[in-house]
């Protein structure tokens, strides 16, 4: 009888923790990426502070393209060795943090 009872009551125990229901909690994340609008440029178009910045900073950099927007900065795409990589710069050469 001690046996009976005693696996009655695991059985009921093992039953019961499969009744415990988990809380879901969903976190909802919104990312609002605001997109300057840059218009390209030539590369004789380029200030010459610009260019000597980049040539002062970064001596192997070959640059690809350059954009402009309206408030005078300059988007950079440039070849580090071998690597694409985008700069910001103002018109006088100052780097931008972007």
């Amino acid at each position: 009888m001690k046996k009976l009872i005693l696996s009655a009551a695991i059985v009921l125990g093992s039953v019961s923790t499969y009744a415990i229901t988990v809380p879901n909690s969903v976190e909802v994340v919104k990312t609002i990426t605001i997109q300057e609008e840059y218009t390209e440029v030539e590369l004789e178009a380029v200030p010459a502070a610009i260019i000597e910045a980049l040539k002062a900073a970064y001596p192997s950099a070959v640059l690809d393209k350059a954009y402009i927007n309206a408030a005078k900065e300059y988007k950079l795409e440039v070849t580090i060795e071998g690597k694409k990589e985008n700069l910001f710069a103002d018109e006088s050469g100052k780097w931008i943090q972007k």
